[in-house]
């Protein structure tokens, strides 16, 4: 897995970001007890170092949002950060929230990005090693193939859910850590 602590992300999001919290590949439910506290975060106060980009700074709070299941708040944030990286934080939300057409449509603005070797990686490792699942492309990460295979698992098949809801995580995890260091610019 990733080695993903939320502490190593300072104060604010080591409370905002709570690792044993269940991973939903739909809407979840919405983490109510952390609502106020998410509402009181922003990016001067949510870093415990200074912030060198605006727009990674954002899309960790977009992501804190989405961690604990509110999705409209989240898809607020990503949808204003004109990235590559905010779209690859705006087709999450879309296919969290069971909107695939518009997931892929987010996820060709992405393009390819920098998460997606070690996220390919991670997949193939989290399947026994192989690609049984088919979510890689040339060797490569296709996140069209797992907006398709979140689908299959949300429509009903139980035996991609544990899956889905894995690579989710890991994805979730590469991605909001690849945001906070460019935020702080290490």
């Amino acid at each position: 897995m990733t080695g993903f602590k939320s502490a190593d992300y300072g104060s604010t999001f080591a409370v905002l970001i709570d690792p044993n919290r269940p991973v939903a590949i739909d809407a979840g439910s919405a983490n109510t007890s952390l609502q106020a506290t998410l509402e009181n975060t922003d990016i001067e106060n949510a870093f415990a170092s200074p912030i060198t980009s605006i727009d990674f700074a954002s899309s960790c709070l977009s992501a804190a949002w989405l961690w604990n299941d509110f999705l409209d708040e989240s898809h607020t944030i990503s949808q204003d950060i004109h990235t590559s990286t905010g779209s690859f934080w705006h087709a999450i939300m879309h296919r969290r929230e069971c909107d695939y057409s518009n997931s892929k449509y987010w996820f060709r603005k992405v393009g390819k990005h920098d998460v997606f070797v070690p996220l390919a990686e991670q997949a193939v490792d989290l399947a026994g090693g192989t690609d049984r699942f088919g979510l890689l492309d040339h060797g490569g990460w296709d996140p069209f193939a797992f907006v398709d295979l979140c689908q299959q698992a949300g429509n009903g098949d139980p035996s991609l859910l544990d899956y889905c809801r894995e690579i989710t995580r890991v994805e979730w995890e590469l991605l909001f850590d690849y945001c906070y260091q460019r935020a702080v610019g290490s």
